[in-house]
């Protein structure tokens, strides 16, 4: 193979769409039949039917190889070891070490993709971010992706690092998959992501990983080209007759590289945008660097740097300036718009000189990322070429960026949150455009979580603290509907943290309150209540009673959350008392939700019926339009649990198309569910059944298939497909106890 090699590439990720089903033992195959909006299973015999929607397909996420010069010895080790691997039965596992930008992406992507007709069921790739300048890939959210990418609904991907490594294992013991792991860190970080089976890894890393040795892994260090396979890479960059024309200059040339692949290309490519210029002028400029070239066989970015030097000092004004200010970006990729931020003008044209000079790469979608070592030479251009006060001025504006970007998420996904000011540097503010779609918005935030976990850690050091906190109350619509946990608490410790320096109460409270509800959702309710006390006191201390108040509404979801219930109803009714008073209808509202919640739960129905009724009629006059149709569910319970069948139907059917056309999963699961146990006690069996699935359904796409209530659909299907049918149930007929799903707060 002979041409151009690259190393670095993009990451991808698949989702597969369409309905899931979850059962123990199965005997045949399992048939799924749609009809209007209810999607139904049954067991039966033979293939899949006509009507069953198709398997998830396989995913090809591999990004597309380069030419290579030489390295035909190693793809030819490669290929033995898997082959070796394959005689006995056992997994391919494989490691390409060496310096970065010698070509180990590229080795890797062009014997993969020869392998595409052997392993029919996919390519899995992932960089790990070992030379990124946040912090590297964690494992457990590669599986995440991984598993999403292998059909797993999002909703379904366990929770644990070592239940996601288990599940990943077992479904591709029976597949024929490729896996590549890009830019690795340690053996420690891959192990967890080895498939086993009979599939093929190949890790990437700068730094050997002997560590890997245990698990059966061959490895190969790449080294520098030889002179004629370097010249070769010349020949191809320049794409011209000079190579050619002057074969001792080539020669000499590559020789001052020390045949590494990035600093020919990086050679190749000025001379490439000076198509009259001789070879001989290249060997001289480079001798004149006082031979810093010809130490590049030495693993160090101090050599590199000489190469990158030439190519940095032939770029206009406006790209290098770019070019250094990007060295400041805390993530490992960024798009057009930071790239502006960092910039304080128009970047289009300027990136694009970057991405033509081969000093970034293009990652598709507006997108760029550094190589490894072309990063570190930007950073030491940042220092020696710009002013202290500059580099504090672009940081602020690569900040802000995130900022306003990330509070117009917000505003999409989530605009009946309570949003604190925010607070900007001397600009100009960059906001990128996210439309009006909140699955966009959401998707965003999820994409630029390692950036913007960054820039919250930076921000105190670089003196602006409040944007830490500022960002993370910002990212609240990610945290409860993407279930980032411990993000969320990184990001609210550390928001608390800033906000405590510089003594800001409603900051402070702010960080307590949405700190304590990730608590919450982790399951450590002490621990939330502790903080929700803590903003009480910090409340009452600085004269806020409205903010005292709401934390009533908090303080009640711990105790309901830990037992408590007379305590939880204690300090919902006080704060439904208390708010509206406060100028704040709508947290009285969803304080009366809590409590018809809880006493529901009693099974006190009639005063259920009309804290639920209260609420929803506050809500939908505050324009709170999600949970009025939550208080309408409650209602339609409490009408069941009253005998007021009719009244509860037309409750539960409005709130569930309510529901349904927001998208909230689990909140019209319940309604479901609440519709199930009606048409039950009506004696319309196969309605209900058709009811409890699709609930299933939904609290499964919502991640909540442990919750008390996902688990009592679960059971009364069981029953309702039992032996003896509706006639053998012997359960109770109640829909489930204390809710945990979305609580009524405003985060």
């Amino acid at each position: 193979m002979r041409g151009r090699e690259s190393d670095g590439h993009n990451e991808l990720s698949g989702t597969v769409d369409g309905p899931a089903v979850q059962a123990g033992t199965v005997h045949g195959g399992i048939h799924i039949h749609t009809t209007g909006d209810r999607t139904t299973g049954d067991r039966t015999t033979g293939d899949r039917t006509a009507g069953e929607p198709p398997e998830p397909r396989a995913p090809w996420q591999l990004p597309p190889s380069a030419p290579l010069t030489d390295r035909v010895a190693e793809l030819d080790a490669l290929e033995h070891c898997r082959r070796l691997a394959e005689e006995r039965g056992h997994p391919t596992l494989a490691a390409v070490s060496g310096l970065g930008g010698v070509g180990k992406t590229a080795v890797a992507l062009a014997w993969l993709h020869t392998l595409r007709p052997l392993f029919p069921g996919g390519q899995l790739y992932a960089t790990l971010g070992a030379q990124s300048s946040g912090e590297p890939a964690d494992p457990a959210e590669v599986l995440s992706r991984f598993l999403r990418s292998l059909g797993v609904p999002a909703g379904q991907v366990p929770s644990g690092l070592a239940e996601r490594s288990a599940l990943y294992r077992s479904l591709m013991s029976d597949r024929r998959l490729v896996v590549l792991l890009d830019d690795a860190v340690s053996a420690a970080q891959v192990r967890p992501l080895l498939p086993g089976g009979r599939n093929v890894t190949v890790v990437t890393s700068r730094w050997r990983v002997p560590g890997l040795s245990v698990d059966g892994c061959y490895m190969i260090h790449l080294g520098p080209l030889d002179p004629e396979a370097a010249v070769e890479l010349l020949a191809a960059t320049l794409a011209d007759d000079r190579v050619a024309a002057q074969p001792e200059e080539a020669r000499a040339l590559v020789e001052l590289c020390a045949g590494l692949p990035l600093a020919v290309r990086i050679a190749g490519a000025r001379l490439a945008a000076r198509p009259r210029r001789h070879l001989t002028t290249m060997v001289r400029a480079l001798a004149e660097e006082h031979n810093r070239l010809e130490t590049l066989a030495i693993e160090g970015d101090h050599n590199v740097r000489a190469a990158l030097d030439l190519s940095y000092h032939g770029l206009p004004p406006a790209a290098a300036r770019l070019y250094r200010l990007l060295g400041l970006h805390p993530g490992p990729e960024f798009g057009a718009a930071a790239a502006e931020a960092a910039l304080g003008e128009d970047a289009a044209e300027p990136l694009d000189l970057l991405h033509d000079a081969n000093l970034l790469i293009d990652i598709g979608e507006e997108r760029y990322r550094f190589h490894d070592l072309v990063r570190l030479h930007a950073m030491a251009r940042l220092s020696a070429d710009e002013t202290p006060g500059e580099r504090g001025l672009a940081l602020r504006r690569v900040a802000d960026h995130y900022l306003a970007t990330a509070t117009r998420a917000e505003e999409i996904i989530d605009p009946q949150h309570r949003t604190l000011p925010r607070g900007y540097g001397a600009g100009p503010v960059v906001v990128a455009d996210l439309g009006d779609d909140a699955d966009t918005a959401l998707d965003w935030l999820e994409g630029e979580l390692p950036t913007l976990m960054a820039v919250i850690r930076l921000a105190r050091p670089a003196g602006f603290g409040a944007v830490a906190w500022q960002l993370a109350d910002a990212m609240w619509p990610l945290f409860p509907r993407r279930k980032f946990y411990e993000h969320w608490r990184a990001a609210h410790e550390e928001g608390l943290a800033a906000a405590e320096e510089t003594d800001d109460a409603p900051a402070v409270c702010r960080m307590l309150t949405s700190g304590g509800l990730g608590e919450l959702g982790m399951g450590n309710h002490e621990r939330a209540l502790g903080m929700f006390e803590r903003a009480a006191r910090r409340f009452r201390d600085s004269g806020d009673a409205p903010g005292a108040a709401r934390t009533l509404n908090y303080r009640g979801l711990a105790h309901q959350r830990l037992g408590r219930l007379d305590k939880a109803a204690e300090c919902f009714a006080l704060a439904a008392a208390e708010l509206p008073g406060h100028g704040d209808p709508r947290a009285g509202g969803l304080a009366r939700l809590n409590l018809a919640d809880v006493t529901l739960a009693e099974g006190h129905h009639e005063r259920a019926a009309a804290d639920a009724e209260a609420a929803y009629t506050t809500l939908l006059d505050t324009g709170d339009a999600y949970n009025a149709a939550r208080a309408a569910v409650l209602l339609g319970r409490a009408c069941i649990g009253r005998g007021l069948l009719d009244r509860a139907e037309d409750r539960l059917l409005a709130a569930l198309a309510t529901l349904r056309g927001m998208a909230a999963a689990y909140e019209a699961a319940r309604a479901l569910e609440s519709l199930a146990d009606l048409a039950e006690r009506r004696g319309r069996y196969e309605l209900s059944r058709d009811h409890y699935r699709e609930a299933w359904d939904l609290y499964s796409t919502a991640g909540r298939s442990e919750s008390p209530a996902a688990k009592a659909v679960r059971i009364r299907l069981e029953q309702l497909d039992g032996p003896g049918g509706p006639t053998d149930l012997t359960g109770d007929r109640t829909v489930a106890g204390p809710r945990t799903g979305e609580p009524g707060t405003d985060g």
